[in-house]
């Protein structure tokens, strides 16, 4: 806003990547809320700044050394043959060519949640482009010397090289600019760009609820650039009011509610040389949208994705970069929704594609001829692809991440291009998240499962170890003895197997009865039972069990992670199905003898502090105490791509809207309810808490609710964490223990 059982022995302990799994022996150390949400990180450190040379033989990136003010970094190198390490750039040197950005972090959502990349490797392998806030600089290998090419105050953003190395590219002042690496002379792409009519520039939704991470794209052959013009002119300016300002000073933040205003947005080419802007016909319908646009390998034509509003059609469309005349080249229809996705790949010869489907029900990979003929699947089966696809076209292979082992986890895979040779390369259990090197010879993998922190390796195709690049051991860890966390099925009263997971207190005794604290999200795009590490969330979910509480948590119908068939129950009524699931998986906790039905609480923020809402509000016999952090209320108030894409367009299903939104029930409340919600939040604005505050004072009822002024959706400052966690942490104690064995 998928699982794999686990077995837990009795009084055995184990040893896993340096913790220690047991039964809380008297000298175990207690996790506390304070070093949960303090440095140095319980779950350690990972190596940043990774980027492949453009040959693919060496993996880059960012070592520091020392400490506080003393810190040093340099720019590494880890070859991709023999897994040696080799400074590149040293860290006086790149402390002179990246200048220390002193802006203020942010938790701002949209494009705002994406850190910029630092630095990006010249199309050469010869020169590296080093990007500042408001400063790029440009560093040749060969002579070890840095050159600024762009200084100055003003911000910029989107800095790209173009494919031949001659121009870098930038948005400032809401347009493109180009300046030229040979002598730093700047050249407009773009002109009359404004704050209201974004050129090449993107704005809060469709990063946030679209996936989409830029609004401008080189030609392959450097000619021209295809870009996005986002007029926001009709676009519902909602002010995010400054609390601590005197004057009520408020960000006017344009952000298009359901059934409101959308951008209109609209696909230009701009040569380089000439600056012409020319438009690509997208159609007559401007009350649609453009979720991805990409280069054709000749330079002449431009892909561009449309999507109805409903979100039920998706187009691929095909322009003449010249005249803008454009042809329909595929379909993908659901009387649901069409997710979009990133699998789209042109092939060098000119005369292939690679498409990412869901008409099977579950996400795969196609091969297409350019006149939109269908030549092979080239996935297929009753799981989902979940990466972009890297294609080795010289072998003909595809790699790829999938649940086609388990929903639960996410692994590494090779397929030949007709769909033969389907191989796993990766072989631990639990979450991968590998980076290819762009001739597919190696990868670096981003690994963790729910007992790894994440650690990085470097692996070659076949996903044999050729270096670790980050084990990232934290030996702190193995003091506190955590309980393990347990994989397993719950099923529903319709049959339905759902995936969760359960945390025991470390001196767990099946004779006894526990309070248990359910963890939700519920929500599609995003499942809460994965095997991977869970940093700070599942730090604090061991905290309670050390306390005594038993932690558990249910992927309902409606979330991620196995396919798009177990989405859709959701279509038209949020919080009927997954309420629903949580309900019959709450059953299943109070048919254990070591579970007391009569005290279980729930949690969950964002979705799923909106999933917690409606559970206290709607089985409040079940659920007798709640927390709900930045959660949404009312889905009036909500961003119109999100929700019009799950529950319809207004007003034609205005009933479904009333239904599926917590506050029409909130007079049913029964128990102990407490709200945490950021006044900045750009998200998931603050009305929808007073929303619910006044619906509950309607009724004669209320709920503790803690304000924190001028954070955004997460809350997510280290201060302001630590005061809301320790806060919530004793609501459970007060509202759960009672009774404690």
């Amino acid at each position: 806003m998928s699982l794999r059982k686990l077995a837990v022995a009795g009084a055995l302990s184990f040893a896993v990547a340096g913790l220690s799994w047991g039964q809380g022996s008297p000298g175990a150390k207690q996790l506390t809320v304070e070093r949960i949400y303090s440095q140095p990180s319980l779950s350690g450190r990972l190596t940043r700044g990774l980027a492949w040379t453009p040959d693919g033989k060496t993996l880059s990136y960012f070592e520091s050394t020392g400490s506080g003010k003393g810190t040093k970094t340099a720019l590494w190198g880890m070859s991709a043959a023999t897994g040696e390490k080799k400074e590149i750039v040293p860290a006086e040197k790149l402390e002179s060519a990246l200048p220390e950005d002193k802006s203020k972090p942010t938790q701002a959502t949209g494009l705002g949640r994406r850190s910029p990349a630092e630095y990006q490797w010249d199309p050469r392998g010869d020169a590296i482009l080093f990007v500042g806030p408001n400063s790029l600089s440009w560093y040749d290998l060969k002579t070890q010397q840095a050159k600024a090419i762009v200084s100055g105050k003003e911000a910029i953003a989107d800095a790209k090289i173009s494919p031949d190395g001659k121009w870098v590219s930038f948005v400032r002042g809401h347009n493109v600019i180009a300046v030229s690496v040979a002598d730093a002379k700047e050249r407009a792409l773009t002109s009359g760009g404004t704050e209201e009519i974004r050129k090449g520039e993107l704005d809060w939704v469709y990063p946030e609820e679209l996936a989409i991470s830029t609004a401008y794209w080189w030609a392959p052959d450097s000619s021209a650039i295809a870009f996005l013009e986002i007029d926001e002119r009709k676009v519902t300016k909602y002010p995010l009011v400054d609390f601590e300002s005197y004057h009520g000073e408020a960000e006017m933040e344009p952000y298009p509610v359901a059934g409101g205003a959308n951008p209109i947005v609209h696909v230009y080419v701009a040569g380089v040389k000439d600056g012409k802007e020319r438009l690509m016909d997208t159609g007559a319908e401007t009350d649609q949208y453009i979720p991805r646009v990409a280069w054709l390998t000749d330079s002449k034509q431009v892909a561009i994705e449309r999507l109805n509003r409903r979100q039920t059609q998706l187009d691929l469309l095909f322009a003449d970069a010249n005249t803008g005349k454009s042809r329909t080249v595929l379909t993908d229809k659901d009387e649901s929704w069409v997710n979009v996705n990133d699998d789209l790949y042109f092939f060098k010869d000119g005369k292939r594609f690679l498409w990412g489907s869901e008409k099977s029900g579950y996400l795969h990979l196609y091969l297409y001829d350019l006149s939109g003929k269908e030549i092979s699947p080239v996935t297929k089966g009753e799981w989902e692809v979940t990466g972009a696809p890297t294609v080795d076209e010289a072998k003909g292979l595809v790699y790829f991440t999938a649940t086609e082992k388990s929903p639960t986890e996410r692994q590494i895979y090779r397929v030949a291009l007709d769909g033969s040779g389907f191989t796993r390369l990766s072989k631990e259990d639990g979450t991968h998240a590998p980076r290819f090197a762009p001739d597919g010879g190696a990868f670096e993998d981003t690994y963790s499962s729910a007992d790894v922190p994440t650690r990085q390796d470097l692996r070659r195709a076949d996903g044999s170890t050729i270096a670790a690049l980050n084990e990232n051991k934290v030996a702190e860890l193995a003091e506190y003895q955590l309980s393990r966390q347990e994989f397993f099925q719950v099923k529903a009263q319709d049959g339905a197997e759902l995936n969760a997971w359960m945390i025991k207190p470390p001196n767990f005794d099946a004779s006894k009865k526990y309070p248990v604290l359910v963890y939700t999200y519920g929500g599609p795009g995003a499942q809460v039972v994965l095997n991977a590490w869970g940093g700070s969330t599942y730090l604090w979910h061991e905290m309670l069990a050390q306390k005594g509480f038993i932690v558990f948590a249910l992927d309902n119908r409606g979330s991620a992670g196995r396919g798009h068939v177990f989405e859709k129950p959701i279509r038209f009524h949020f919080g009927a199905q997954e309420l629903a699931d949580q309900r019959d998986g709450a059953g299943w906790l109070k048919s254990q003898p070591y579970v007391d039905g009569d005290r279980i609480g729930i949690w969950g923020w964002s979705y799923g502090g909106h999933m917690t809402l409606h559970l206290m509000f709607e089985a409040g016999d079940i659920f007798k105490a709640g927390f709900a952090g930045g959660p949404v209320t009312n889905w009036h108030y909500y961003d119109s791509i999100y929700t019009e894409r799950y529950m319809g367009l207004l007003p034609e299903n205005e009933k479904n809207y009333v239904a599926s939104s917590p506050v029409t029930n909130a007079g049913q409340l029964r128990g102990p309810l407490l709200i945490a919600h950021g006044t900045g939040d750009d998200n998931v604005h603050f009305a929808n808490t007073l929303d619910v505050v006044d619906a509950l004072i309607a009724k004669g009822k209320s709920a503790e609710v803690m304000p924190f002024p001028g954070r955004g959706h997460g809350v997510s400052d280290p201060l302001a964490r630590i005061v809301l966690m320790n806060r919530v942490t004793k609501f459970f104690e007060d509202n759960l223990m009672s009774g404690k064995n």
